[in-house]
């Protein structure tokens, strides 16, 4: 080997450079065992602790310092499957941006094209761009730079009503982007003031998406509403309970003519408000109800602001009955742009039964013609958590110059007429006081009502965080307890070394001493590996600790395949020297490595481009190991074995055992291709009628829907589950057991189109409420839902998907395994110079797509582990794609070898001997594979466990492809004309 000296020197220099990278992960675990320690379980007392360190020098090199605050940002972090905490994906509304820049604009044209937009955008396509297709397909004579639609006074600087569609929609597009920016710099800012220990925030490309993730957080809850909040803070005017009896009767009576009520005993009415609405003594009020459809769903009296007291689960069909023509008709001519509102609600628990009902007011705010708030939250110029007269939290506030003379108007005008300041954020109303003592001068208001200090924090956070400049709907999220995170590393660290140790032994078996050589490269490998990744500052999942072990069985592939061709050298009578350096040179061992690994590395490059999260995690540390590992076996090994060529010691690259192993084996691999096709044709069929009756078990990545992991406190019945819970929520829901008998993995699609932290929150309720039976009595919502150190019962994990992303996840997986198929395809047909190659390949990577998919198929149903269709599944196909190539690419090299060489014999002989003569090479690398997927598999989790065996099964049948399928189509491809010309050739006659 060339430059020794030079190799070594990169070597040792890499070596240093990953155990310095790495030694802040070291120190930052240190400091974090130390802060949990003092903390005594406190998750707040650990971050606070935490807190107070950042400045403070931790780490000491001698010619440098570091604080912990910078070995934190330089420390390999966990990700959540692994951390623990909270993941969201927000989708921001471009539909409420578009809306805004027209400034709400009545067009018709634009409006249709708006809802056809909402309706008809296809998965991967932005809603920016479905928009655009609606409006030129509806815009008759309209134009985007109409003055009513967006050359308008918001935009008067940037469009003008003679710029073209084209122009505008560049202008549009800048205009989005700025909006995306704006709302991640106010969801930084909101997230950076929420106190858990390195938080990460990014945009997810132009899809205008932002990931969230929150490690080591567990208020479900709390966390989905501060970051979803596009917190529009208004102050209103309100109107008086007694102006708005008289509707409220009216809209009662007209109700009872199309509104069936519900029956029930009530107490006999006593209270004023009631003799108003029902015009009824209270002596003589009915003491059963039953024709009363809006009365009948009062909970409590009104007063002041407070139109009446509802019920919360009622809210909705009220707000169905304020929006019927006819119920709007009744509002008076000078109250004709009411705003109905609902204020905060608010837990009411009876005194007897100890049953809590929530509850919750309802105002009537004075609208206007175009629904502006008198004074907006855009005032504000800073907000404080505090405690009002009552020592109750509260929220104080300062407002600008400006906001303080409105505010000054508006109280003057409430003291004089005695009414009342609705403070409202994002629609709903926080409080609404009277004025006693006189107008308000200066700008300082406060928002009091019925917080938790929590929430009052969260409130001043977002307030000086400031609005969203449109709303973010989480689209996708998941949630992972810590003790699920736990058990993940350690299932990660026993499938790790199991592995590690599984390679090792084997190398040392089937090669001696040069295994020993091997498994040195692999040490360095993890090294440099690691190294790389502390350095780049990546975040290691679950995933990517697969990709981690599966390294570990490729990192021995390129030893593998230099040490057969060595063996064969040696066969041939050539000393160990030239033995050595024939194997390694661009002829022997490295074309077809460089050919396999640049599969790898092509396979791996689409599936980080189409992946997500954790699967970019898988993706990234396949491609850093596919690096490493080319280096390492290169290079490191053959250190090692120069030594003993200086030295003149023997080195045969086998055992007295496995000397023999696989050589002079004739088999006619050719001759009973009939036999492949036909068993293949058979597997084809039989999977694609299975694709037809069975279907495939789609996981949400693929229909949207949420998921959820849920521990009993012993085994129940998951059919007896799934019956319940559908008939909670009216939707089919699955229930399954996952892992362990008393642990079921519960799916449901219920109000998966509808977004928002409602909706999310009734579905929790729903599955508590439902499943609370099957638990002690003393567990509560919060600890059902919420995750937290210890927690053993309860949701582990949970995760949505919304039908947005779903779809683009599917159609992302689609071309990603189209592409890569591609992609191959094109890099075989350039590499060999023919196109027959790529055919066989491509055809045998076809092939194995649909057996793996064939198998699932036939098999999700009756497996004790989950065969699901999700982001993991895909990654294993794209990884069985990379790996299937690499048993390909070593018998297609060997063709090409003899096909150019002297071999004597015919086409097919030629063929078969190239297969004959690399099967001990195509067996070890499949071997060690399959033997680091089987530790994955046995150890590896439950939550990936259907990954795992989805690239077992591609091992094996890839291996089977590349020698029954790949080949005899490969011979095949081949005309005639050429064929005669190969056996002339190798007949030694005259071409």
């Amino acid at each position: 080997m060339q430059n020794k000296g030079l190799v070594k020197f990169f070597a040792i220099l890499f070596a240093l450079v990953s155990i310095y990278q790495l030694s802040f992960t070291f120190v930052a675990n240190k400091v974090k065992n130390d802060a949990k320690a003092f903390a005594g379980g406190n998750p707040d007392k650990e971050i606070k602790y935490l807190d107070s360190i950042g400045k403070e020098e931790v780490f000491n090199l001698g010619f440098t310092n570091f604080t912990y605050n910078e070995v934190k940002d330089k420390q390999i972090n966990k990700g959540l499957d692994l951390e623990g905490g909270i993941n969201v994906i927000l989708q921001i509304s471009v539909k409420d941006v578009l809306k805004g820049l027209s400034n709400n604009s009545k067009n018709p044209a634009f409006n249709k094209a708006l809802e056809d937009a909402t309706a008809n955008q296809r998965g991967n396509q932005s809603y920016l761009d479905a928009f655009f297709e609606a409006f030129d397909a509806n815009k008759g004579t309209a134009k985007l730079a109409s003055p009513d639609i967006f050359a308008n006074k918001n935009l008067s600087d940037e469009i003008n009503f003679n710029m073209s569609d084209d122009q505008v929609k560049k202008v549009l597009r800048r205009k989005v982007d700025e909006s995306v920016e704006s709302a991640f710099g106010v969801l930084r800012s909101r997230i950076d003031k929420f106190g858990v220990t390195q938080p990460n925030i990014a945009k997810l490309g132009q899809t205008g998406r932002i990931l969230i993730e929150l490690p080591g957080a567990k208020d479900v809850d709390r966390i989905k509403k501060l970051v979803s909040s596009k917190a529009e803070l208004e102050f209103w005017e309100t109107y008086k309970a007694e102006e708005f009896g008289q509707f409220l009767g009216g809209a009662n009576e007209a109700l009872k003519a199309t509104v069936k009520s519900e029956v029930k005993e009530v107490a006999k009415p006593q209270d004023s408000l009631t003799k108003l609405l029902t015009d009824k003594d209270a002596d003589t009020a009915a003491t059963k109800t039953g024709n009363n459809p809006l009365f009948d769903k009062l909970v409590g009296q009104g007063g002041g602001p407070v139109l009446a007291v509802f019920n919360v689960k009622d809210t909705a069909a009220i707000n169905g009955y304020f929006k019927r023509p006819e119920i709007r008709a009744l509002i008076p001519a000078d109250k004709k742009n009411v705003k109905f509102v609902w204020g905060k609600p608010v837990s009411i628990v009876d005194a007897k039964t100890k049953k809590s009902t929530e509850t919750v007011d309802l105002y009537a705010l004075k609208g206007n013609r175009d629904d502006v708030a008198p004074l907006s939250g855009g005032v504000i110029v800073d907000a404080k958590d505090s405690f009002d007269q009552m020592g109750k939290p509260s929220v104080s506030m300062q407002m600008n110059g400006q906001g303080g003379r409105v505010w000054e108007e508006l109280t003057g005008r409430a003291f004089t007429q005695k009414s009342f300041i609705a403070i409202a954020l994002d629609d709903v109303v926080y409080s609404a006081p009277g004025v006693s003592s006189g107008p308000i001068a200066g700008g300082r208001s406060e928002i009091s009502g019925n917080f938790t200090v929590a929430e009052s924090k969260d409130l001043a956070n977002v307030l000086r965080a400031g609005k969203l400049p449109a709303a973010a709907e989480i689209v996708q999220s998941e949630v992972v307890g810590p003790s699920l995170g736990q058990k993940a590393i350690d299932a990660g660290m026993i499938s790790s070394v199991a592995g590690f140790l599984l390679v090792c032994l084997w190398m040392v078996f089937y090669y001696g001493r040069a295994g020993w050589y091997a498994n040195a490269a692999l040490l360095v490998n993890l090294l440099f590996l690691f190294g790389i990744l502390a350095s780049l500052g990546a975040v290691l999942t679950l995933p990517g600790i697969a990709g981690i072990v599966l390294t570990l069985g490729t990192a021995v592939d390129a030893n593998i395949i230099i040490y057969e061709r060595a063996k064969e050298e040696l066969r041939e009578g050539k000393s160990l020297s030239e033995a050595v350096e024939a194997a390694y040179g661009w002829k022997g061992a490295m074309r077809a490595i460089i050919d396999a690994n640049v599969t790898h590395v092509l396979t791996g490059a689409i599936l980080f481009i189409f992946g997500t999260g954790p699967i970019q995690g898988f993706a990234t540390t396949l491609l850093i190991g596919i690096f490493t590992s080319l280096f390492t076996s290169i290079f490191i090994a053959r250190i090692f074995i120069d030594r003993d060529i200086a030295a003149n010691r023997s080195l045969m690259f086998a055992t007295p055992t496995t000397k023999n192993w696989f050589t002079n084996f004739h088999y006619d691999f050719i001759g009973i291709k009939k036999w492949s096709y036909g068993i293949s044709a058979v597997v084809v069929i039989v999977s694609c009628v299975s694709f037809f009756v069975n279907g495939l078990d789609e996981g949400v990545d693929f229909v949207g829907g949420r998921t959820f992991q849920v521990k009993f406190e012993k085994p129940v019945e998951p059919t007896q589950v799934s019956e319940e819970l559908s008939a909670v929520f009216g939707v089919a829901v699955e229930a399954k057991v996952f892992g362990e008998d008393d642990q079921l993995k519960i799916t449901t699609k219920y109000k998966i189109k509808e977004e928002g932290v409602e909706v999310d929150k009734e579905v929790n309720e729903k599955l508590y409420s439902s499943l609370k039976k099957y638990f002690s009595d003393n567990l509560t919502y919060e600890n059902f839902i919420n995750t937290y150190d210890g927690k053993t019962t309860g949701i582990l994990q949970s995760s949505k998907v919304g039908a947005a992303i779903s779809a683009d996840i599917k159609t992302n997986s689609f071309w990603a395994v189209i592409g890569a198929m591609a992609v191959v395809g094109l890099y075989l047909a350039f590499s060999f110079r023919k196109w027959q190659y790529a055919l066989g390949a491509t055809a045998a990577i076809l092939h194995d797509v649909i057996f793996v998919l064939g198998i699932y198929s036939l098999l999700y149903k009756y497996m004790p582990f989950h065969m699901e269709m999700d982001q993991h599944f895909i990654a294993a196909i794209l990884t069985v794609i990379g790996y299937s190539m690499n048993d390909t690419v070593i018998v297609f090299d060997r063709v090409r070898e003899f096909l150019a060489g002297n071999l004597k014999g015919s086409f097919k002989d030629v063929v078969n001997a190239s297969i004959n003569t690399t099967l001990s090479r195509t067996i070890n690398t499949s071997l060690t594979m399959i033997l680091v997927l089987l530790i994955m598999f046995i150890f590896g989790g439950e939550s990936i466990r259907g990954f795992i065996f989805a690239m077992l099964i591609g091992i094996f049948v890839g291996t089977y492809s590349s020698l029954f399928i790949a080949t005899p189509i490969l011979v095949d491809s081949v005309s005639k004309k050429d064929i005669e010309e190969i056996e002339k050739r190798h007949a030694g006659e005259q071409a």
